[in-house]
This record gives structure tokens, sequence and C-alpha cells, in this order.
């Protein structure tokens, strides 16, 4: 078992993977904002100096004239130190007055008499943010137009964004601590379920097959209603073995305990033809105790509800014609005529080859013992069909199906176990045949018939 893989940290990666995406975005996001924040703060003091400048413009000599106070260009210097420029132009380009030639903005404003233009340039290896005021000189002699170009380098604007982003930054710091922790209490609460799940498990006594009885959300009851079917399952199986072994030891008891009378009884004689007719006694109480384990064998497997072989196609004249060719010399020595009718062509279908010679090989056995001198198996198509016809004294229509039922004799006079047509009945079953028990030729012995699905090769 890999202990390295764990249901919690799959759970916290996956949940932690799209956190990580988000906070990176919200980073960004953040840097951004304090980015257009200070930026807004900045412009504003543009906006104001450039203002102030505008103000002080003058005509004199017939020309612009501005006399610029200091307080003007001061309200753009802070701690950063940020290198300030001013340039006042005439309408036709020609520099006024200035401290630099500041070059002009192309863009056409949003229209009126003062318009303000925002931008950022580079100039003389400078990074700087540059503010232009398009106004017009108003005197009830004289309307000029003029340009108030102010810029200053980015030294206070960068140091406010960084303080911004800071201070967002701690702040997302900390709700992603706070949601990293709640993530991780979510995670345990939400599998709290399943370890009680497992703890309720690894308590049970390893001998009960007893349904579990846990209250659990939804997911887990459906993995827990799914352990109670196994458990179904089992219970099954387990029981199907306990009727085997009690059948077993109650069918079994009897021989077992003759054989060993009868070979304490020829131990007491000393005349040797009693030891012959004792050994002939217990070969054949032998062969019939044998007989009668591999049924409770077959029969066991075949009443097992979890037995679900994988059928193949077969070819039922085959299978029929082997049988029959295995059961002869027995049925010759019983003076038994045993024989097989087929069909011209193939019969096909699916099953387990020995199981259905095992079902031809009870109803043959049944047939002899109950007295048919003559046994015929037969092999139909069109549905498929598999039929053993003999020529016994039958059974009444009325006890036909009691004959099913493990352990049910017709006649008490006979010798058998009981298990031959309720092995047939589940090999039927298990090929998903029907299995029919009617009379023979004129009203008078018994065929049973399992008829097949088709089956093509």
């Amino acid at each position: 078992m890999r202990r390295g893989d764990s249901l919690y940290r799959r759970l916290l990666g996956w949940l932690l993977l799209p956190l990580l995406v988000l906070g990176s975005l919200i980073l960004i996001q953040a840097w951004v904002d304090a980015q257009r924040t200070a930026d807004r703060a900045f412009d504003r003091l543009l906006e104001a100096a450039s203002l102030a400048i505008a103000e002080q413009v003058q005509w004199q000599d017939d020309r612009l004239w501005l006399d610029l106070p200091p307080a003007a260009l001061e309200m753009l210097a802070t701690d950063a130190e940020e290198r300030v420029f001013y340039s006042l132009v005439d309408g036709q380009g020609r520099l006024i007055t200035g401290n630099a030639n500041l070059p002009g903005d192309s863009r056409q404003g949003l229209g009126g008499e003062d318009t303000l233009l925002y931008r950022n340039i580079d100039w003389q290896d400078l990074s700087l943010r540059q503010g232009v005021r398009r106004t017009r000189f108003e005197d009830w002699r004289v309307r000029e137009p003029f340009e108030v170009r102010v810029a200053h380098s980015r030294e206070g604007r960068d140091a406010l964004a960084a303080e911004l982003w800071r201070a967002n930054l701690a702040m997302i710091l900390a709700m992603a601590a706070l949601a990293t922790v709640g993530l991780l209490l979510a995670i345990r609460a939400a599998l709290t379920p399943l370890t009680r799940l497992r703890r309720a498990i690894r308590a049970r006594d390893p001998r009960t097959l007893a349904p579990l009885a846990l209250s659990l959300p939804r997911e887990l009851a459906e993995l827990r209603d799914t352990v109670n079917e196994l458990l179904a399952r089992m219970r099954r199986v387990r029981a199907n073995q306990e009727r085997f072994i009690g059948d077993a030891s109650h069918q079994l008891r009897t021989p077992l305990a003759g054989l060993s009378a009868r070979a304490e009884l020829a131990l007491r004689q000393d005349d040797p033809a009693r030891w012959k007719e004792a050994l002939v006694a217990m070969q054949a109480t032998s062969a019939r105790t044998a007989r009668l384990a591999v049924q409770l064998l077959s029969l066991t497997r075949l009443a097992n509800p979890e037995y679900r072989p994988d059928l193949v196609p077969l070819e039922l004249n085959t299978i029929a014609r082997q049988a029959v060719r295995d059961h002869w010399t027995s049925c010759h020595r019983q003076g038994v005529d045993l024989g097989v009718e087929t069909v011209e062509g193939e019969v096909w279908v699916r099953g387990i080859d020995w199981l259905i010679a095992e079902a031809i090989g009870n109803l043959i056995d049944n047939a002899c013992r109950y007295g048919g001198r003559r046994v015929t198996v037969q092999v139909e198509d069109k549905p498929p069909r598999l039929a053993v016809e003999d020529d016994g004294p039958g059974i009444p229509p009325q006890r036909r199906l009691l004959m099913l039922r493990p352990f049910h004799r017709d006649r008490e006079d006979v010798k058998g176990s009981g298990l031959g047509l309720a092995i047939v009945d589940g090999i039927a079953r298990t090929h998903g045949a029907r299995l029919q028990l009617s009379s023979g030729h004129d009203g008078r012995g018994l065929t049973v018939v399992l008829q097949f699905p088709g089956e093509s090769p």
C-alpha cells in the first residue's frame, strides 16, 4: 500500500492550485490599481500646477509674458525629489519661457476653451509624466492661444504605487492565510465522515457480515451501500457454504457409517467368502459416496449466487454424442439401450461443455435408476433443444416440480441421492435455458428438455 498517496493531500493540492492562480491575478490587479491610483493623485498635482502657471500668463509688449511664482512648481516636489520641468508655448508653437523645451502633444483635445492632456514620455533619457494644458489668453484687446507644458519624473509616483501595493499585499497575504486555514479545516471536516467509516469498518469483528448502519453524507452513503451489498453477497456465499456443509455431513454420515460397520463386521469373520462379500458391498457404497460427493459439490457451485461463469459458443451435437459414448458401457452392463438422435448440421449454444455433459450424465443416470430400459438423448434446433427420454415409470405431473428440490426422491426403494434433477435445474439456470419435464411417447416414461437461447458460431 502506498502511504504517500493521500486523499487529503490530493484535495488540498487541487483546491490550493486555483487559489494560487486567483491570488496571483489579485496581486497583479492590486499592482495595476496602485499604479492607477498613484497616477490619478499626481495627475491632480500636474493639473493644479498647469492651472497655476496658466493663471499667471499676461500680455505685455504684444507678446505673452509669464511671472512664475515658486509655489506653482513646489506643489509637484515631494520627498522623492522629482525633477520638474515646464514650458510656455504660444499658438505658433514657439517657446516663450520655461526651464526646458518640452515636446508638444499631437493629440486633439475634447474641445472647449481649456483642454488638459496627460501622457508618459521619454525625454533626454528621462521617463516623465507630462501634462499639456491648451487654453487662451482672454483680454478685451487680444485673444491669444497658448500651451502650458508641465512634466516631472516618476520617482514619487513609483514610490506611492509601491507603498499602496505593499499595503494591499499585506492585506492579500492575510486573507490568503485565513483562506488556507479555512480550507484546511474545511477539508478535514469534509473527510471526517470518511474517517468514521474507516474506523467503523476497522472496529468490526472479522467474522460478522452484518450491514453497516452509519449515518453518512450522500456521496459516502453510496460507498456504504456498496459495502453493504458486498457484505450481503458474502452472507449468501457463506450461507451456501454452510448449507453445503450441512448437506454433506447429513448425506455422507450414513454411507460412511455403513462402510465402517461393514468393515468391522468383516474383520470378525474368518470366511474369505464373507470378506469378498463385504468388499463388494464396501466398493458399491464407496462408489455411491463418491458420486454423492461430486453431486454435492456440483449443486453447491450451481447454487452459489455469485457463480457467474463465462459462456462460450458450443456445438450441441458434439457434446451429446460424447456424453452417450462416456455412459454407453455402464448402461450396457445394466441392460439399458442408450442411443442418441441428432440433427443434420450444427446446433450452437452458449454454455460450458462440462456442465452440459454433467446434465446429460445425471439425466441418463436417473433414467437408469428409475427403471428405464431405453434411454435416448435427442438434439433439436430452431430453437436449440437437448432432451433425454426414457421408457420408465415416469413422474406424475403433480410431483414433477417437487423432484427439482435437492434430496427429494419419487420412490424410497430406489438408491440415489435425489440430487440429479436439482443439478440439472441449476445447470439450466446457469445457461439461461428453460427446463421442462413431460411424459414420453404414448404417455409412458419421462422426457426432460433443456431449451437454450440460440447462438451463431
